[in-house]
This record gives C-alpha cells, structure tokens and sequence, in this order.
C-alpha cells in the first residue's frame, strides 16, 4: 500500500469520527443511555436482527448468482449456494469497515477467485446487482420527497412508494432496450475494439446481462431487499425502545442509501448516522432520539452482520469438510474396486 492511500485512508477514518463526533454534539446523544439502551437489547430482539439479516444476505445472492448464471462460460466452475451466501455476508461485514461500495465489490471478487474470471464475474456481477438496489431508492426518494413536501404521512407515502415502484418495473424493459440499442449504436462506429473499454462496451451489446426479464426479477429482488431493510431498522428501534414511526423510518432509507453510495468513509460511518437523523427529523421524529438510534443501530447492524459472516464461514467450512470426505470416501471406492 502506498503512502497516498495509507493517508487518504487515515483520512477518510479521521472524517467518519468527526461526523460522528458532529451528530453527538448536535443530537446531544447522552452516551451513557445509549450504552444502557444497548445493554437492554434482549437475546430475542438480537437473533430477529440476525435473521433479518440473513434474509437480506440471502436475497443479495439470489440476485449475484442470477447475474453470475449469464456471465459464466459453461466452462467456469459454479460456487454453491453456500459459498455464495458466505462471500456475500462477509461482502456486508467487511462493507461496515470499507467504503461501501468497496467491501462487496472486494469480497466477491476474491471469493470468486478459484471459479473463474474473477473480475466480470465478482466485480463486473456485483456492481450489476447493486444498480438495481440503487435504482430502486432513486425511485423511492422520489416518494419520500413528495410526501414531505406535501407534509403527508403514513398512507401518502405507501401509495407514492407503490406507484414508483410499479414506475420501476414498467420501466426496467424499455431501460434495457435503449441500453442496448446505445450500446448497438456506439458499436457499429468501430470496426475491431481494442481497449479493455472498448471491449466490454462490445460484449455488453451481445451479452445476455442485457435482459428484461432478468432485469425486471432483479428489480423485484432489490424492492424485496429494500424492505428487509426497513424492518431491520424498525427493528434496532424497537430492540431499544426508540419511538421512531416504522414509516418514518422508510421514508428515510432512500436518502441513507444514496449518501452511502457516495460515502468515502468507512462503512459510511458518520454520514450514514448523520442522514437517518436529519430525514428522520424531516418526517417528524425528534432529532434527538433519531440520533440516539441512529448511533445504537450502527452497533446493532454491525453486530448482526459479523454474526451472520461468523455463521456463513462455519457453513462454508462444513461444507468444503464433507465435500473433502465424500472425495476421499470415492476414491478410496474406486481404488478398491480398481
């Protein structure tokens, strides 16, 4: 590592501690409550944030090994469901300590390293399936927005969210034509693409990535995904008894997401607590409980996501333990027939 990122990354660090360091003084977050708060999550409310979680790691690698099943050669090896799971919940973890866009991009990669071509598969795959998670929020900010600026509640916003939601998937089919023919259309300029750029722009025309049903499942997968989300957070609050309205806290997603997305902290550390509490207060709840969840949620989320990672490596490793002994149980077989 250079010298550069070495600094740049003390400094990304350093700014996620200010954020935070803001949001405490500005919330006026008292940090002895917030450890008590803590203290008081019982055993139940914790294993419901993990399986909350697990569900949200299973629906992310649902939508990787749809993509992954198009971009694989029939000559690639193809990782299990387990495998899966555990590179995408140890994606989320190490999402919480990397800039977000990085962890998942990262872990996949590495995890796809032995199945073949790596890079379009782990990176290439991942930043596909996230889009559509992307995608998903722009629409969704769209009905946050409209129902603050018309002061609506509860209702508004389900109906505002139901409406861009169907917006998204009409939309999805025709996206994919226009990207297509864009691509098409780019294409015939060049007799022989040259670059790795030029390449993949060439390959994305005639690949099957560009696909509406596959795009209008992925965008199923991510509304699906998105409201894991919300009741992953309605859950943290509830772990410790902040009354934050569960719509309230779905309004606020969108906005949370789409800074996270620009986030150049770690895990977005700061500016993810920072944006829960000013929509949250935007939507009514009062700043300070939103920044004192806010806070307790990043320990619970955190918390709940090495504890998924945990479990999936222990999984993964039983498996490859009872592949490696139903090899070695047919070899012996075969040596004994032979």
């Amino acid at each position: 590592m250079t010298l550069r990122r070495v600094l740049l990354l003390l400094a990304s660090v350093a700014l996620g501690i200010v954020l935070v360091a803001l949001l405490i003084r500005v919330g006026k977050i008292d940090l002895r409550l917030t450890l008590q708060q803590l203290e008081s999550v019982s055993p139940i409310a914790f294993l419901k944030l993990v399986l909350l979680n697990s569900l949200l790691v299973y629906l992310s690698t649902a939508k990787w090994r749809s993509i992954d099943a198009v971009l694989r050669r029939s000559s690639d090896s193809v990782p299990s469901r387990i495998t899966s799971f555990a590179v995408t919940s140890a994606g989320m973890a190490l999402g919480l300590v990397l800039p977000v866009q990085v962890g998942m991009t990262a872990a996949r990669t590495l995890g796809t390293y032995f199945y073949g071509r790596p890079l379009k598969r782990g990176t290439v795959g991942t930043l596909f399936e996230q889009s559509f998670d992307l995608l998903i929020v722009v629409f969704l900010a769209v009905a946050s927005g409209a129902t603050w600026f018309y002061r609506g509640g509860a209702l508004m916003w389900m109906a505002s969210a139901a409406v861009m939601t169907a917006l998204a998937l009409l939309t999805a089919g025709p996206a994919i034509a226009l990207i297509r023919w864009l691509a098409a259309s780019y294409n015939s300029r060049i007799a022989a693409p040259r670059n790795r750029i030029l390449r993949t722009l060439w390959e994305l025309q005639h690949s099957s990535l560009l696909n509406a049903a596959l795009a209008r499942r992925l965008v199923v997968l991510s509304v699906v995904r998105f409201g894991v989300v919300v009741l992953m957070a309605g859950q943290t609050a509830e772990a410790i008894h902040a009354h934050i309205p569960l719509w309230h806290i779905a309004a606020a997603v969108p906005f949370v997401v789409i800074a996270n997305a620009i986030a150049v902290t770690p895990g977005g550390l700061g500016l993810n607590e920072l944006t829960y509490a000013t929509a949250l207060k935007l939507f009514g709840t009062p700043l300070a409980v939103a920044a004192q969840w806010g806070l307790a949620n990043r320990v619970l989320i955190t918390a709940s996501c090495f504890t998924v990672a945990a479990c999936a490596t222990i999984m993964r490793a039983v498996e490859k333990m009872a592949n490696s002994g139903t090899g070695e149980t047919n070899s012996k077989t075969e040596a004994e027939a032979g």
